[in-house]
């Protein structure tokens, strides 16, 4: 996990699309960090496919996302389909020990 990064955002998008994704991002933040409701992790998954609809822009984002964070939007929704209704998502984080900067 890096301190002071960055959110990977789409100029074209609106303020609205915006507050979605970074909802998102927070989402997935919160699962690496102290667990997130697997309901509300969803529901912001959902609406995050709706700004982002095309699965190859979707990995794209993720992966932008996992180089600034260290988190991964793919490993938090993997884990949730695997989670309990109304329990939390929780991940660890891992350091890639091949990103050694």
């Amino acid at each position: 996990m890096r301190e002071n990064y960055s959110y990977p955002l789409e100029p074209e998008w609106s303020d609205d699309d915006i507050v979605k994704v970074i909802d998102l991002y927070n989402a997935v933040e919160a699962a690496y960090e102290h667990g997130i409701n697997r309901e509300d992790f969803l529901q912001k998954y959902r609406l995050f496919c709706k700004v982002v609809p095309m699965k190859m822009d979707q990995r794209r984002l993720d992966k932008e996302f996992e180089q600034e964070s260290g988190y991964s939007i793919y490993r938090v929704f993997k884990q949730s389909q695997s989670t309990p209704s109304n329990e939390k998502v929780r991940l660890h984080y891992e350091r890639d020990k091949s990103r050694n900067r």
